[in-house]
């Protein structure tokens, strides 16, 4: 990968965007990277948890690069689906991602922050959806995506004015976890992933993939899911070992942590 990295620390996959000179802009081809390193995620037993940040201190993601991404979609030689893996839409990947916001955070790099988990911002990020001013919209998945994860009229807001805001008010509209020293991010990001990959993978991945899978449905159907889920969690082997290991007190070793931090042969 060129303008994508992906890297390990055990059972953490650390991706970035790769292109500090140009604020992380993504190119073509870093939105297939994108998509291919959320794929070795999803694929890789050895990887429980993912951290997304930025290259350099002045930017997370600027978004679409103007000069080639954006004139290829404006001039139709191909449909944003193609972009799909990059934004997570249709995902297969119910790993934890976290997002590590390091600086500018705006248009599809603010789409893909949307695309993880959990988030966690230095203080001196901002954020906005600039798409509106210059006649396009946020269609890497925000427009399904930021009125289901906060108020309308905050996320309505955003889209349609496209003012950039700070951390701190990221953080009160609901877009992050927690704000922290700039120079505290990626220790604080890397802290959560740990803790994560201390958990059961089982039980983790059954969370995010009801969560993901069950919004929409009716809440009878929901309710109905939702038990086969827990069913399923219930009766994996991670259960019980985490009940056998509370009942001796002892820390659990989940099976669906045995390959942990190995990488593949």
């Amino acid at each position: 990968m060129s303008g994508i990295t992906l890297d390990r620390d055990g059972p953490v996959a650390l991706i970035r965007f790769d292109r500090p000179e140009k604020l992380n802009a993504l190119t073509l081809a870093m939105y297939e990277e994108l998509g291919a390193a959320f794929d070795e995620v999803r694929d890789d037993a050895s990887i429980g948890v993912a951290v997304l940040t930025g290259a350099g201190h002045r930017a997370f993601c600027v978004g679409a690069d103007l000069t080639e991404s954006i004139p290829a979609l404006a001039e139709g030689r191909f449909d944003i689906s193609r972009w799909d893996g990059a934004h997570q839409k249709h995902t297969a990947l119910f790993k934890p991602v976290i997002a590590a916001v390091n600086g500018l955070c705006l248009g599809g790099g603010f789409e893909i922050m949307l695309s993880t988990d959990l988030r966690i911002a230095a203080d001196t990020a901002e954020f906005q959806l600039p798409e509106s001013g210059v006649g396009v919209v946020p269609a890497g998945g925000t427009l399904t995506r930021l009125a289901r994860q906060i108020p309308y009229v905050w996320a309505m807001e955003l889209m349609l004015l496209g003012d950039r805001i700070s951390a701190a008010t990221a953080l009160r509209y609901g877009l992050l976890n927690a704000v922290v020293p700039a120079d505290r991010l990626l220790e604080a990001a890397m802290d959560r992933a740990h803790r994560l990959t201390a958990r059961s993978g089982t039980a983790l991945e059954t969370i995010k993939e009801s969560v993901l899978r069950l919004g929409d449905l009716p809440q009878d159907q929901a309710f109905h899911s939702e038990a086969l889920y827990g069913q399923r969690a219930f009766t994996a082997p991670d259960a019980r070992e985490g009940l056998a290991a509370f009942a001796e007190r002892r820390p659990p070793r989940f099976p669906s942590r045995r390959n942990a931090g190995r990488p593949p042969t």
